[in-house]
């Protein structure tokens, strides 16, 4: 008769994954696992059930699709006959780590291993909080080894994520990428929160131990968003999902989910050090004396690893701050020719909040030759189940209350393109720009307009070359660079009137300008 433990222990999680044979222990203390066929997460497996009660609320479209309620039931009966027949890891936990806003929710798991993932992940409840649980918010079924059938249940392959937002219940088929199960819990955040006046964000955040200021940091994958919020002179209240409330901003979650590619002791001290015995990793090599080769990416270059969040030495416990006085978009531009840092008005900070503009590069997917711009709605697209503008004007409406700053940073290439020859920004200019930011400098330099890309960029920084700080000037070829500018511009243009044509012209205009 298959067995159902309830909030076990890391310890008694470890030693079931073990048994089970779900991973290893790694030289580190970690536990090692593979998740299969899928090593990232399946976006056109993800439905969000239609029903009447939320039809009007989800901007429905390629991101945000649609499945009954008759075929959502019908896989998830199938999943919960499959999960009876097996042993069931069930653990109960929050998101959100401001008790007045957080949702409780129960995870139940085929995979021993992913019960422990997720108890790192989520805001682990006192023994008092769970002797007082009581009945969850949501519960959310997880059952990689039960594969879907496309031909009979409706679904694009194997996997199923599907979110039934009106009866509070998630389920995840076919895929052992716990990445799923983290950014589900996410999608109902964002689904919820604003509902409670509440802004869902996809960011890190830190804060100042000496006078409390709190900073947000946006940026897709590879803008640099978890190496410049771990700063070793302020707290990280979080890494990946908060919450803005009249209150402050807060977690969402009580641990982070880590990526391992080329990850080194120099350049991610406490990243590398926050993996040991209770983190979990995904798809990281191991040599022959179970040592983790953060370099080898022969399985993945999306290589994982979860932890709670005070494995991080400088973490504020718990993970909540006030206000934000600063918000930093981080893009990395492939094409070289957006501002290392520019400042945005409140228009220009809705209107690239709702862009979230970064670049691909040649190498990082099969057939991209040439710099691709990628747009990622509310630099989240892939979990915002709402229109894009309810979070944008959400936002505006704040910076207007607050007078909080907003920064636009380039993390990305200067004087060319990425496959011209031309360098990356080197990180410790922008640990100066963003040092200008935090401590307010910035708004002592002089501005200048950047016509093209409609920004306010300081002509001068301390420690950051002034002819970094504006793009034509360090392109040799000035031509070239007029022609590079103007097409990324376009593509600005481009995305904003194909995906936004009802969002309203101060924010349309407050984005770049072809000539």
């Amino acid at each position: 008769m298959p067995n159902k433990f309830y909030n076990l222990s890391v310890d008694e999680l470890i030693k079931h994954a073990v048994s089970n044979k779900e991973g290893v222990i790694a030289s580190n203390g970690a536990l090692s696992l593979k998740t299969g066929k899928f090593t990232g997460r399946a976006p056109k497996d993800k439905f969000i059930v239609d029903t009447p009660a939320v039809h009007n609320d989800i901007a429905w479209g390629k991101v945000n699709r649609p499945i009954s309620l008759e075929k959502f039931n019908a896989i998830k009966d199938k999943v919960l006959k499959h999960l009876e027949s097996v042993d069931n890891y069930i653990f109960q936990g929050f998101a959100g780590a401001d008790p007045k806003y957080r949702l409780k929710f129960k995870v139940v798991n085929e995979l021993a291993s992913q019960n422990l993932f997720i108890h790192q992940l989520l805001v682990r409840p006192t023994k008092d909080e769970l002797e007082k649980f009581g009945k969850e918010d949501y519960v959310i079924y997880v059952a990689p080894n039960y594969k879907c059938d496309p031909a009979v249940d409706g679904t694009n392959s194997e996997a199923f994520i599907g979110l039934d937002y009106e009866h509070h219940v998630i389920v995840i088929a076919g895929s052992a990428y716990s990445g799923e199960i983290k950014k589900s819990v996410f999608s109902t955040m964002n689904y919820v929160m604003p509902k409670r006046e509440v802004l869902p964000m996809h960011c890190s955040a830190n804060v100042d131990p000496k006078n409390g200021d709190v900073a947000i940091f946006f940026g897709l994958s590879g803008t640099g968003k978890t190496t410049l919020s771990a700063d070793p002179n302020r707290l990280l209240i979080g890494d990946d999902e908060h919450g803005w409330s009249k209150d402050g901003v807060f977690n969402f979650e009580g641990g982070c989910y880590a990526k391992c590619i080329n990850l080194t002791e120099e350049n991610e001290p406490d990243i590398y050090h926050a993996i040991k015995r209770g983190a979990v990793m995904e798809n990281v090599i191991l040599n022959a004396k179970n040592e983790p080769d953060y370099f080898d990416n022969s399985i993945t270059e999306n290589t994982r690893v979860g932890y709670p969040v005070d494995f991080i030495k400088n973490a504020k416990i718990p993970s909540v701050g006030g206000i934000p006085k600063v918000i930093i978009f981080l893009t990395a531009d492939a094409f070289g020719v957006l501002p290392p840092v520019s400042k945005l008005s409140k228009e220009a900070a809705m209107y690239h909040f709702i862009t979230g503009f970064t670049s691909k590069v040649a190498g990082t997917e099969e057939g991209i030759k040439q710099p691709e711009p990628t747009f990622s709605t509310l630099f989240g697209e892939p979990f915002m189940p709402l229109s894009p503008f309810v979070y944008a004007n959400m936002l505006g409406e704040r910076i207007d209350k607050y007078g909080t700053q907003v920064y636009l940073v380039n993390t990305g290439w200067a004087g060319g393109t990425a496959t011209s020859g031309a360098s990356r920004i080197k990180l410790r200019y922008t640990r100066n720009m963003v040092s200008a930011i935090l401590d307010g400098s910035i708004n002592k330099a002089t501005f200048k307009h950047d016509p093209i890309f409609n920004l306010e960029v300081p002509t001068e920084l301390k420690d950051v070359p002034t002819e970094l700080l504006s793009p034509k000037d360090y392109w040799v070829n000035k031509k070239e660079y007029e022609e590079t500018a103007n097409k990324l511009a376009k593509m600005f243009e481009e995305n904003f009137k194909t995906k936004y044509p009802d969002i309203p012209d101060h924010i349309r205009n407050a984005g770049p300008k072809a000539k």
